[in-house]
Formats: structure tokens, sequence, C-alpha cells
């Protein structure tokens, strides 16, 4: 008796949606950090341009005014949650430690840091007469800027060294970063789900304030996702041959989490 192939199920891609402005901001930069790392890894110095144009655009959404102190709150609020645990039977101390350990060292280090976000690379005139150029179309040609073209030539290695010494004045923002969003995902929980006919609503329980929403779904269907504190709606699409969204129109098995 000839054994039976297993069936392969289709790969799963998760979207998140926050619920306010503050942790929208916070995946952007996520988002933006993430880019950087994979750009800066490479040799080519097209990838380097694009490292520094990513740069730039980290200084541009962290230049929120109060970006800083809105995450060192939520540093301390956090840290002060898990203070409360200390003592209850069956806690694990050391991992409550570790966590702590690192929340207060994420603070030190932003608290630490000049000004907002990107504030030491600002002074930088080299840097800076890049950014002013880099937005226009063609804007970093070499009759335009020489001195950016020369260090587009130099090896890579010495370039990426660059980029590093930059983007470590960034360091303390994306450490907070990092910390603060893994706690959030970490408070939620995957519930599986079916959407008929593609449409799913769901009431927020009121006296629980949650941030941010997370749906896996198969490849191939996307969701389109709406939501405030009381109520959050998901009607998932499928691209067409033109790329256009068509509804499903069936019902849709997805794994959505809900975290506070």
């Amino acid at each position: 008796m000839r054994a039976r192939p297993a069936l392969c199920r289709a790969a799963l891609v998760l979207y998140e949606y926050p619920f306010h402005e503050g942790i929208r901001t916070m995946l952007r930069l996520e988002h933006l950090f993430a880019r950087l790392g994979l750009l800066a890894a490479r040799d080519d110095a097209v990838d380097h341009h694009f490292a520094l144009a990513t740069i730039f655009e980290i200084m541009d959404v962290a230049s929120r005014a109060d970006l800083k102190s809105d995450l060192l709150k939520e540093l301390e609020r956090h840290n002060a949650q898990l203070q409360i645990y200390r003592g209850r039977p069956g806690l694990d101390e050391a991992a409550l430690d570790d966590v702590t350990a690192r929340l207060e060292q994420a603070f030190a280090r932003l608290n630490q840091l000049p000004g907002k976000a990107g504030q030491t690379l600002a002074a930088n005139e080299w840097l800076m007469s890049i950014r002013s150029r880099i937005s226009i179309p063609g804007g970093t040609c070499p009759f335009d800027l020489p001195a950016y073209h020369a260090w587009q030539q130099h090896p890579p290695e010495r370039r990426r060294a660059d980029l590093a010494g930059w983007r470590s004045t960034l360091m303390p923002l994306e450490q907070a970063l990092v910390l603060l969003l893994g706690l959030l995902r970490d408070s939620g929980r995957a519930q599986r789900m079916v959407a008929s006919g593609g449409q799913y609503q769901q009431s927020l329980p009121q006296g629980r304030l949650h941030q941010l929403l997370r749906v896996r779904v198969d490849e191939g269907v996307v969701p389109e996702i709406s939501g405030h504190r009381l109520l959050v709606s998901i009607r998932f699409m499928r691209p067409d041959a033109d790329g256009r969204l068509r509804p499903v129109g069936a019902d849709t098995a997805f794994d959505l989490t809900l975290c506070s």
C-alpha cells in the first residue's frame, strides 16, 4: 500500500492593524529599521544609497515632538505592570528579571539620547546636503553632489562602517521599539476564526484598550481591516489578473490576535 502524499497548506501571511496613532508610528519605524538592516548589509553602492535614504525617512518619522517621551512612558508602564507579578506562585522570577532589566536598560539609553531621535545626524552638514536633494528626481547625480559620488566609490566595508556609525545614533530608539512591540505582540493569543462569505465583524470588550490587531491568512488573500476601540471589521479580498482587489465571497479561515 503506497503512502499518500501530504497535502501542502498554503503559506500564511501576517497583516497588522494599529488601533491608534502611537502604534502606527512605531510600526512604521520598525518597518524602516528592518529595511535599513537589509540594505546596509549588502555591498552595492545603490543599496547603500537607499539605506541612507531610509535613515532620512526614519528621521522624518521620528521627528514627532512627543515620540521619545511617549516611548519612555510606555517603558515605565510595562516595567510597573510586571513588578506587580513578583512573588506570585509559579512565576518564573528569572524570566521576569530578564525582561525588567531590558526595560530599564532601554529606558536609560533612550533617556540619554540628546533631543529628538536623529538630532545628532541633523548636525552633519554633509548628510543634510544629501537629504535636501535625495527626494528630488535625479537630485543626487554626480554633478549635483560630487562628494556623495566620491563616497559611493569607497569600498563596501568603509561604506558599511559609515552606515553603522550613523545608525548607532538611532540605536536607542530602535531597541526601545523592538522591545515594546515584542511585549505588545506577546500579550495576545491567536484564535482560529472563519469569515462567513469573506466578511468578519467583532465587537471589542469595553474596559480593555486594544492597541494592535494581527491577522494571519492564506497567501493570495488580502484583508481590508478597519476598526476602533469598540468594533473591528475585516473584508477578505483577492487580487485579479490586473491586481485589482475583488471580494473573496467564500468562507475564509484565518488567525486573529488582539494585543493590548
